[in-house]
């Protein structure tokens, strides 16, 4: 893994949709091949999730190489997307994405962290379960299989 200390996180801005749009379509084109079709977070109109959800970016050198796109419930912080640019995996960013919405759970009074993704995106279901994240039911859809997980945070207060 390379040093990731030239990255700054920083919420993300209206005006960031259309990098936002383009670092998801690079970062999800991979997939494309792998399930048939383009994963759905690359179909997402990013001008209004902007409005709807909280987003945060990774900055390097100006340039937004990593988002998370977060949304908080009564009992859990789900993640709704997160993802790095091609050139910047290998890096530790999204472990520093996921790290931030881990802070962003407990300072909500969150215990605990909910996100899917497909099943055959294999590469992050193991990244997932590396960041401490456990599979919690897996459901059928578009031809592939949803996978549903989720991370208790310790020294979280209890709801």
């Amino acid at each position: 893994m390379s040093n990731n200390s030239s990255i700054r996180l920083r919420p993300a801005a209206p005006t960031d949709a259309a990098a936002i749009r383009d670092t998801v379509r690079a970062a999800y084109a991979k997939w494309v091949p792998v399930i048939g079709r383009e994963p759905l977070p690359m179909r997402a109109d990013y001008d209004k999730a902007l409005l709807e959800h909280q987003f945060d970016v990774a900055v390097e050198d100006g340039r937004i190489v990593g988002m998370i796109e977060t949304m908080l419930a009564d009992d859990h912080l789900w993640i709704e997307n997160v993802c790095v640019a091609p050139h910047a995996q290998g890096r530790g960013i999204g472990r520093l994405l996921l790290d931030l919405a881990e802070r962003k759970a407990v300072e909500a009074g969150r215990a605990e962290l909910r996100l899917l993704t497909n099943g055959a995106f294999e590469a992050n279901v193991s990244l997932y379960r590396r960041q401490g994240y456990i599979v919690d039911r897996e459901e059928p859809f578009m031809g592939g299989m949803t996978v549903y997980m989720s991370k208790k945070l310790a020294g979280s207060p209890a709801i």
